[in-house]
């Protein structure tokens, strides 16, 4: 039994050493895997941080490009990526005119941690990020109110907007713009410029050469609550301009010529539908006036609540989208 022992004591360690061996020979593939799962993990991870910082980047050239002055691209996007990936590197945008957009690809090398051990000491991180802009096509306004495209040209010079300028456009016959049968058209009996609602709500949902159909009367339509409208005071808005309209009363339409970005700052209608005073319309208002205050702008809306298109009248408003 003694020399049974002894045996079996000598054979393990003679396997001592054949254990070291097998797990030095284990150890490289083991790192490999611990390579595969950690640092191509991370590289996916900095891929996903350099897609933000790019779609970022292209999102805010875009919007200098669409205000009519595109500035220094390179210096804007490389400020977007560092501040989304501090080691990115931006590669000069490319803007393309048909359709109208811009490209923007980040670049940075990632460092790996385990890939060194089989001779792989870095992998180049890249992401690319696309965005186009055109004039509104289709969308949903937050206001049920349209203005005429004559008045528009009134209120602007014949161009695009270029002021912060107060207006007041008031919603009566008298409005007084030459040429133009006042500004919020008025021109339909019965119509002040306030549109039906989408199912009940504040909203108007309208496109391009489509006909909107009239909410008479001098009161914003039955959908609107005075909350609505004095949540917008103090915000810019799309609202839908037109050139053609017809019939009269609740069957009166106007057809939709384009959008144009208005800074609402005041109004005067019925009842609770007011700010200020009865002189808001103007010093020689009465109580019976209706109006709103503010001035178009120049904008860029980037919800998802308007389409875009390259045909869409350029009124100063500006759809992005993001394309890839």
């Amino acid at each position: 039994m003694q020399r049974l022992i002894t045996r079996v004591r000598r054979r393990a360690c003679d396997e001592r050493g054949a254990a070291a061996v097998t797990l030095a020979l284990l150890l490289v593939p083991m790192l490999g895997f611990a390579a595969i799962a950690v640092d191509v993990g991370a590289l996916y991870a900095e891929r996903a941080r350099l897609q933000v910082a790019a779609d970022a980047a292209a999102i805010a050239v875009a919007q200098d490009c669409s205000r009519g002055t595109c500035g220094d691209m390179l210096a804007t996007a490389q400020n977007l990526i560092t501040a989304n990936d501090g080691d990115g590197t931006a590669a000069h945008p490319e803007l393309s005119s048909e359709p109208l957009s811009v490209t923007v690809t980040g670049s940075t090398p990632k460092q790996h941690w385990f890939a060194p051990v089989i001779g792989f000491e870095s992998t180049a991180v890249s992401a690319t990020a696309t965005v186009g802009w055109g004039g509104p096509s289709k969308g949903t306004a937050v206001l049920p109110l349209t203005f005429s495209w004559c008045s528009f040209k009134a209120q602007t010079g014949g161009g695009l907007p270029s002021t912060t300028t107060l207006q007041t456009i008031k919603l009566t016959k008298s409005a007084g713009v030459a040429s133009c049968a006042g500004p919020s058209g008025n021109v339909v009996p019965g119509g002040f410029g306030f549109l039906r609602t989408d199912h009940a709500t504040c909203e108007v949902t309208s496109a391009l050469d489509q006909a909107m159909i009239s909410s008479p009367g001098e009161s914003p339509p039955s959908g609107c609550a005075a909350p609505d409208f004095a949540a917008l005071v103090g915000h810019t808005v799309l609202l839908p301009l037109f050139d053609e309209y017809g019939e009269s009363g609740s069957n009166a339409w106007y057809r939709v010529y384009g959008y144009a970005a208005f800074h609402l700052t005041g109004y005067q209608f019925v009842g609770q539908f007011k700010t200020g005073g009865n002189k808001i319309c103007g010093p020689q208002s009465n109580g019976n006036d209706r109006c709103v205050t503010g001035y178009f702008t120049r904008f860029v809306e980037l919800s998802d609540a308007w389409n875009y298109s390259p045909d869409a009248p350029q009124l100063g408003a500006s759809i992005l989208r993001l394309i890839r």
